[in-house]
This record gives C-alpha cells, sequence and structure tokens, in this order.
C-alpha cells in the first residue's frame, strides 16, 4: 500500500515531473489533488491527472515518481466517468507554470458532476466544497448538467434519470 499523498507531496511531485518533461504540455488535476490544492482536505489517496497535449517524458517520470515518492499516480478525468463539454480546456483553472509544464484543475463544474454522478460520501462532501467555496455555483451546476446529458447516451453505464435525480436532490439541499 502506498501511502497517502499531501500538498507537500504533491507539489514535490510536480517540480519533480516538471523536470522531467522533455516538451511543451498541461497537466489537469482532478479528485483528490483538487481537493488538495483547493484545502478540502489534508490528503488523498492517489493523485488523479489527465495530461493534455501530453508532455515528452512525463510516463516515463510519473513510473519512477510513483514509485520514488511511494504514491498512487491515475490517469483519470471526469471524461472517463461522464461526457466532456466542449469547452473544458477553457474553464480549467490554471494553477502553476513549472518549467515546461502549465498545472491545471480540471474544470470545476466537470469534476461535480462526476462526483455527483458517483455519489460517494467524500465525493458529496467535495462537490459541497466546491459550492460553499465559490467554485462552482447551483445555476452553473445545472446548466452544464444540461450541457452533457445528451452525451449520455455514449456512456450506458450511466442511467441518465437517475444521474438527473442526483444532480437535482444535491442542488435542492445545497
Amino acid at each position: 500500500m502506498r501511502r497517502r499523498v499531501t500538498i507537500e507531496t504533491l507539489e514535490q511531485f510536480m517540480q519533480e515531473l516538471a523536470a522531467a518533461a522533455r516538451s511543451p504540455g498541461n497537466v489537469y488535476f482532478t479528485g483528490g489533488a483538487t481537493a488538495l490544492l483547493l484545502n478540502f482536505r489534508e490528503q488523498t489517496i492517489d493523485i488523479d491527472l489527465k495530461l493534455d497535449p501530453e508532455p515528452k517524458g512525463v510516463f516515463e517520470a510519473i513510473a519512477v515518481l510513483k514509485d520514488r515518492l511511494n504514491l498512487n499516480v491515475k490517469l483519470a478525468s471526469p471524461e472517463d466517468f461522464i461526457p466532456a463539454a466542449a469547452n473544458w480546456r477553457e474553464r480549467s483553472r490554471h494553477i502553476a507554470s513549472i518549467g515546461r509544464l502549465q498545472f491545471y484543475h480540471y474544470d470545476f463544474s466537470l469534476q461535480a458532476l462526476a462526483k455527483l454522478e458517483r455519489g460517494h460520501a467524500q465525493d458529496l462532501e467535495d462537490v459541497a466544497h466546491f459550492v460553499s467555496g465559490g467554485y462552482v455555483s447551483v445555476d452553473e451546476l445545472k446548466r452544464r448538467f444540461a450541457e452533457i446529458e445528451p452525451g449520455l447516451l455514449r456512456y450506458p453505464a450511466i442511467d441518465a434519470q437517475q444521474f438527473r435525480k442526483k444532480v437535482e436532490e444535491f442542488l435542492a439541499k445545497i
């Protein structure tokens, strides 16, 4: 079992990943990494990220860093679970420029919707933090859901009506 990720180990990972990159690229954090950087949590079990475009040398670096730093690193983003909106890149918030890499938070509204679809207690708590912290609004989440809803056909594991119900019920409580 690998150790939990803290803000310090995440920042070390970012520095070392950037040092290993041999070409420019973007790293989009999601899940626990975003929660750490926004101070929702003090630790997470893994670093979820998406590379777009993929910088040369980072996959080799990830293989080395996950072992050397004893961390779990997963290539995962909301679009692995729900449809991505066309403008997710433009709506992703910049975190830092380190070496050749640009680090971002993947679009907060899509992170929140993916967490609502999954529905775990920690996910729901994170969505509440997104809303209470002003990172997304209830109206924004409603609009984003309506935007991605037609694309749910491409995600057969998701019951679109049940997902809509989860979103509506959660947002009614906020």
